[in-house]
């Protein structure tokens, strides 16, 4: 089977390349360099060129912050260019995975969001990627949308590795303590995205690791297996003012996973060991 993945330089699409090779698939990586997804001619040229038998959409503007500002280059890449690729797919008839987010939602309640929730984005990030599974779901007949949330790999920028940085100059810090999700580890995320590829088992998803916390409990944990003494305290997201509103709730509820017959991610905790070591801090 052969995999096209965009967005392999980062955290996510990289980790997918690596995967599919551990399983014995062919993937042919691109990023922005190799095909600008906003480049409609260009998407159409490189993925009928490679041929694949599917294609596992990783490449993203993520900047959440920046995009309150930069509106239109966030729908040029989220939403036309998840299309331009969508349009290939349809075309070819293949399948195509899209990797979205719970920023899709109003990010309000204690419920767990399911799948099929009414999609209410509360930022441009979100209703951007909200964009762009619609136009999935407008033009591929055999989708995978996954959504997913506080990721964090190797490759690349992510909560773990700021709060290491910070704690080796800070004994002291505050976390907001009113968002709660699930971090998600992008090796086991990838693992769970190349197994479902190879199904037919289409639909909307969500995937992120077991176990839910706030951003302060995931900072304390991080600390505590890092062995670094640093003192955390809880603050509301009010004295941390963003540019774009964040989700209080991000819970994800994962059942339609096991429902399908894949397996759950690790806990996070579980996940956070792991990545520790895999980073040698």
């Amino acid at each position: 089977m052969r995999v096209f993945v965009t967005g392999v330089k980062g955290q996510l699409g990289y980790d997918v390349m690596n995967e599919l090779e551990k399983q014995g698939l062919e993937g042919i990586g691109v990023d922005i360099d190799e095909m600008d997804i906003t480049d409609a001619d260009q998407v159409n040229k490189v993925i009928k060129e490679a041929a694949p038998d599917a294609v596992i959409h990783c490449a993203a503007y993520t900047a959440v912050d920046a995009a309150e500002d930069n509106e239109e280059i966030c729908r040029k890449v989220n939403a036309q260019g998840t299309e331009n690729i969508a349009k290939v797919c349809e075309e070819l008839d293949i399948k195509m995975m899209y990797i979205s987010t719970d920023y899709v939602f109003n990010g309000q309640g204690e419920r767990p969001w399911e799948p099929d929730d009414k999609r209410e984005p509360l930022n441009v990030y979100g209703q951007t990627k909200y964009e762009g599974e619609l136009a999935i779901e407008e033009h591929v007949k055999k989708f995978f949308t996954v959504r997913i949330a506080w990721v964090f790999g190797v490759n690349g920028k992510n909560f773990i590795k700021t709060m290491l940085n910070l704690g080796k100059t800070h004994d002291h810090l505050t976390v907001v303590n009113d968002q709660t999700g699930s971090p998600t580890y992008t090796y086991d995320l990838a693992r769970l995205l190349v197994d479902m590829i190879q199904t037919d088992k289409y639909g909307r998803y969500h995937a992120t690791n077991e176990g839910i916390c706030t951003w302060y409990e995931f900072a304390c944990e991080i600390f505590k297996q890092a062995g670094m003494n640093v003192s955390v305290a809880p603050v509301s997201s009010d004295e941390y003012p963003a540019k774009a509103k964040r989700p209080s709730n991000s819970r994800m509820d994962k059942s339609k996973l096991t429902a399908n017959g894949f397996t759950p991610l690790p806990t996070w905790q579980d996940a956070l060991n792991r990545y520790l070591k895999e980073i040698e801090y």
